[in-house]
């Protein structure tokens, strides 16, 4: 739990409404931290939210289209409003579809998977960069893939493309941004039991689903990044179903 005698931090959690993005929401809250929530779909955000309990006044719900670097401006701005500042900013929305494959996947795919999983996290890096420099702190985390590690069918070649961008963006803003206090921490997890499984051409059944991490096992290595003291950074995490 975060100390009282300080200010709560503050956090952007994009793909809060279900999977990875609402476990480290949770997660988030439960430490005492106040919390932003986005994502597409106004609904599951405010589930989310509600599943925070007495933590709830700490939260707030914001629907954002976070490929579309307009919208995500306005988020950061209506953030800010609310809380003056942002201390971390966690990049858990993600997406793939099923006809995935170069001989399948379609040129209005591509664009929406890249603009889904890697424009999404580059926009919400740039709008909350300026107020970390500023701050001469601030902490990005990014849940990436093992396919942003290494190229795989199953995963297909979009959302490859886009895991390895993010894989570079991450490196690149601790190269450039840590004289400034920023630092940047890509976790790369295989398998997890989350509603995007559902989007594979054959998603798995219910036993294979059981041998597969949980979305609060990257919530750990989430809040580990963020828990450790400045002097610190974990810049890459690698974490797979044992």
């Amino acid at each position: 739990m975060y100390s009282e005698k300080l200010p709560p931090p503050v956090a952007l959690v994009t793909g809060a409404g279900s999977g990875v993005g609402r476990a480290v929401a949770l997660k988030l809250a439960a430490e005492g931290w106040q919390v932003a929530l986005t994502g597409r779909r106004p609904d599951p955000l405010q589930e989310t939210v509600s599943l925070t309990g007495p933590a709830a006044t700490r939260c707030l719900a914001l629907p954002c289209d976070l490929g579309e670097a307009d919208a995500v401006a306005r988020l950061a701005a209506d953030v800010l409003a609310r809380f003056g500042r942002v201390d971390a900013v966690i990049c858990a929305a993600g997406t793939n579809a099923p006809k995935r494959s170069w001989s399948e996947l379609s040129l209005e795919d591509y664009h929406a998977l890249l603009a889904g999983n890697l424009h999404a996290a580059f926009h919400c890096t740039r709008a909350f960069l300026p107020g970390m420099r500023e701050r001469r702190a601030g902490k990005f985390v990014y849940i990436n893939s093992e396919a942003g590690l290494r190229a795989s069918a199953k995963s297909g070649v979009a959302y490859v493309a886009a895991k390895f961008g993010l894989t570079g963006l991450a490196q690149s803003l601790n190269a450039e941004e840590r004289r400034n206090g920023i630092s940047a921490c890509s976790i790369f997890p295989g398998d997890i039991d989350t509603p995007i499984l559902e989007k594979r051409p054959e998603p798995p059944d219910a036993e294979a689903r059981s041998r597969m991490m949980r979305p609060e096992d990257v919530a750990a290595c989430v809040w580990l990044a963020l828990s450790l003291p400045s002097r610190a950074v974990v810049e890459e995490l690698v974490i797979r179903p044992a």
